[in-house]
């Protein structure tokens, strides 16, 4: 009956997030709304596999950090090119956590989100 369409986060610096997903994790721009007044921008961001959206909101009038409390939510992708993507993350200097045991990592969006990448399995 219901079927998960998006997640959003909101970002402080919408140029910067947008180059962070797509160069991170190979995300492209679906569609955009932007308020008549200028007051917001939501971008829609998909991986043109998966039908799910990351929506990328950006406020006009904040300047302060949002409070992403203990850090313990997070987006997962999974990926077929698991060392590739973790050679990428590394040299982009985006690894924030590892799990050798798990065969896992999380990288962090500019506005410090947690995306965890999981290999194909």
């Amino acid at each position: 009956m219901f079927k998960m369409i998006h997640q959003n986060f909101n970002v402080l610096d919408l140029e910067r997030s947008l180059a962070f997903y797509r160069e991170a994790i190979d995300l492209k721009e679906a569609r955009r709304i932007n308020a008549k007044d200028g007051s917001f921008i939501i971008v829609y961001l998909e991986d043109g596999v998966s039908g799910f959206q990351l929506e990328l909101t950006w406020m006009r009038d904040r300047t302060e950090p949002y409070n992403l409390g203990d850090e313990e939510f997070h987006l997962a992708f999974r990926t077929d090119k698991f060392d590739e993507a973790y050679a990428r993350h590394s040299a982009m200097g985006c690894i924030a956590y590892e799990n050798k045991d798990m065969g896992i990592y999380f990288i962090t969006d500019p506005d410090g989100y947690w995306l965890e990448v999981v290999p194909e399995r």
